[in-house]
């Protein structure tokens, strides 16, 4: 029988270009940001005694008169903002809403009346429609939603209203810190290399094959079931092993960099992908195409 021995190695220096001055403002829950009440309150800030005062551990990021403190902390919980694209998995079906869980303190709510029926069809929603909720989405379901708004306890709102959003078919979910998603104007990427990704603002990436043809009557809630290749299955799962590379040396995600380490995965084995020494190898070479990308 086969055995495989793995000694340990010494660690590669990194490249001079990655040791460049990535210097930031940090800070922790009641640290002064400012005491100059020009500026407005942003997200993870509060007012106290006329000073700006962090309420999360994170860095500081000025928008003009704009202040902002993003966690850091990888297992901080998601703090839903409106606009944010979200992976959720539905947790309880309720009189005309579901619960759904997108990786915050508090179960997120999707109204029955924030949904697109089948076929996009533009009605009021009738008695039958909350008899059906259970056919449209049953407990376990995977969705991608737009946050429509943001309660004072913290909860958020959901809605489905675009034949984007809608119930998830069959794919594979990874979850992640959400500080280590990019924001970006889309989070929904078809990839060169034959897969799609949804990277959820609240740390659910959700990995699938490219539709051939998307189905614009089925309104977002019938998924395509029909039996995955080996080819697409093999791409599903090096991605998702490079997102979880990315994720373990702490470097953000967006299409680029997912794309970039699974350029620099392909002359390895799927399986040894996760390996530590093969993980900080292809993560390096990431890291350095994006700095030249950048100049």
């Amino acid at each position: 029988m086969a055995m495989e021995m793995r000694l340990p190695a010494a660690r590669k220096p990194l490249s001079e270009v990655l040791a460049r001055d990535t210097k930031k403002h940090l800070v922790v829950p009641g640290d002064t940001i400012t005491t100059d009440t020009g500026f407005m309150r942003g997200h993870g800030t509060y007012m106290g005694e006329e000073k700006l005062i962090a309420s999360v551990a994170g860095s500081v990021e000025r928008v003009n008169k704009l202040i902002c403190v993003w966690s850091f902390l990888l297992s901080s919980r998601y703090n839903g903002e409106v606009g944010d694209i979200v992976v959720g998995r539905i947790t309880e079906v309720q009189q005309k809403r579901w619960k759904v869980d997108t990786n915050s303190r508090l179960d997120s709510v999707l109204l029955l009346s924030s949904m697109n029926l089948p076929g996009g069809e533009l009605r009021r929603r009738s008695a039958e429609d909350e008899l059906a909720m259970r056919g449209f989405l049953q407990e376990g379901d995977l969705i991608s939603a737009e946050v429509q708004a943001v309660f004072s306890d913290g909860a958020v709102s959901l809605h489905t209203r675009s034949l984007k959003y809608g119930k998830l078919g069959q794919g594979v979910l990874v979850q992640v810190s959400p500080s280590l998603v990019k924001r970006q104007k889309t989070h929904f990427h078809d990839l060169p290399c034959g897969a799609s990704v949804i990277l959820g603002n609240n740390g659910f990436v959700w990995i699938y094959p490219t539709p051939e043809h998307k189905d614009e009557d089925a309104g977002g809630f019938i998924p395509d079931l029909e039996p995955v290749s080996l080819t697409d299955r093999e791409v599903i799962s090096r991605l998702r092993n490079c997102v979880v590379s990315l994720v373990t040396q702490r470097m953000m995600l967006y299409d680029t960099s997912i794309l970039y380490c699974y350029e620099a995965s392909l002359p390895h084995q799927i399986k040894d992908i996760l390996k530590p020494e093969v993980m900080e190898e292809i993560v390096l070479e990431t890291r350095q195409r994006l700095l030249e990308q950048e100049g």
